[in-house]
């Protein structure tokens, strides 16, 4: 069998199992909706300043939870199965077996992706169907773009950190601590209208707030333009390239001692 039939052969792998925990299926997709509900409910009534005009702040929300899906879908999820398939022994295993190793990454990851392409398309939907929010055709390019480079870049992460976290038991923690921080000061959960410098600089530096704004720029209903952010994308690649090439060098099969 050549390597790109074993490759969709293990994505096909990695689906059956996921949709064979239906705890973990649930769960993972009911997240970003809780969120989009509670927020919509506590702050729905106000009111979001957007270039071109002021809209219902669920033009902010329904992009900012498809962002949430991209990150939590890409990144935590990968670094937390990365990291307890390395500790249980699994990836030594498949290492020793005649499979390529990057056909069972490619699985993992183009499964996460997969999900991720499900999440977001329901998070749109929801918000379109509940809230009004509706995304423009002309700037749909530049939402799909959005997400095909954020899901890249925050799988590169994803495996980065998998490869410095030190065991299973610590993969959770470091994942959550890696992103709930920055998820609040990069206009995810709230919009940071006048944030102290030192706040808005880190902001800026981490992709975060970058793959945020790229999503929102699609939604925005005063948009006369394709919705494209390009220097916003260009630095969500640019943390992917480095996270990918820190991955390659620094990535495990065996589980640390």
């Amino acid at each position: 069998m050549n390597n790109v039939a074993l490759a969709l052969r293990q994505v096909r792998y990695q689906n059956r199992s996921f949709w064979r925990n239906p705890t973990v299926a649930f769960f993972t997709f009911l997240l970003p909706l809780i969120f989009l509900v509670i927020l919509n409910a506590l702050l729905g009534n106000n009111t979001d300043p957007l270039p071109g005009g002021e809209a219902k702040l669920a033009y902010f929300y329904v992009p900012s939870m498809a962002a949430l899906s991209i990150i939590n879908t890409c990144y935590t999820s990968l670094v937390m199965t990365i990291s307890i398939s390395r500790d249980e022994g699994v990836l030594k295993r498949v290492r020793g077996t005649p499979l390529p190793g990057w056909v069972y990454l490619f699985g993992r990851i183009a499964h996460t992706t997969l999900v991720m392409l499900l999440l977001v398309a329901i998070v749109v939907a929801f918000g379109s169907l509940f809230y009004g929010v509706d995304l423009p055709a002309r700037t749909l390019p530049a939402f799909a773009l959005s997400v095909v480079v954020g899901a890249a870049a925050f799988s590169a992460l994803g495996l980065a950190l998998a490869s410095f976290t030190p065991n299973a038991e610590a993969a959770p923690a470091v994942a959550n601590a890696t992103a709930l921080p920055i998820l609040f000061i990069s206009d995810v959960f709230v919009r940071l209208d006048d944030p102290p410098r030192w706040l808005a600089i880190l902001g800026d530096i981490f992709p975060v707030k970058h793959l945020s704004e790229a999503c929102q720029a699609a939604f925005n209903p005063f948009q006369t333009g394709s919705g494209f952010e390009l220097l916003d994308l260009a630095i969500v690649a640019a943390w992917g390239l480095a996270a990918a090439v820190l991955a390659v060098r620094a990535f495990s099969w065996y589980p640390r001692e």
